[in-house]
């Protein structure tokens, strides 16, 4: 669809890199200086909403969703993981994986809420270490689904 930040192929890769493509969606490990671990699950055809997918693509959306949280968990170990499919300001199909830490900037809200505390900045270095793991923990897990 024209101008959508998310149909222009590597739009997205700007703040993040490509973990994995697969024919239907792909894995950005998005760039987040206060959020490591920070995960986005792009639909590669334009879509706005679950419901306009077959019954077969939302489970393999949400099966990768799965595969890219348990990841996130087993490499970040967070307290919390959020999981967010809003599109209001890109009304395409994405989905948030999120790890979320009692001390991370916005705790206990939404990561798009105002900061509420700074994160020391040892814990996010080591956050950020953990997270040099993940794209290979993502595709290993994706993996085991094909």
């Amino acid at each position: 669809m024209a101008n959508c930040i998310l149909c222009e192929e590597g739009a997205r890769y700007e703040d993040g890199i490509l973990v994995w493509r697969g024919d239907d969606c792909r894995v950005v490990l998005v760039h987040d200086m206060n959020l490591p671990g920070f995960s986005r699950i792009i639909w590669n055809r334009h879509f706005k909403e679950m419901t306009e997918l077959s019954f077969v693509e939302r489970e393999l959306l949400m099966t990768i969703v799965f595969a890219v949280e348990g990841a996130v968990r087993e490499v970040m170990k967070p307290d919390k993981v959020n999981l967010a499919s809003l599109g209001n300001q890109a009304p395409h199909l994405h989905w948030h994986v999120v790890p979320r830490f009692l001390d991370d900037a916005f705790f206990p809200d939404s990561i798009w809420s105002n900061r509420v505390r700074d994160t020391a900045n040892d814990v996010l270095e080591r956050r950020r270490t953990l997270a040099l793991a993940l794209p290979a923990a993502i595709r290993a897990a994706i993996s085991q689904l094909y």
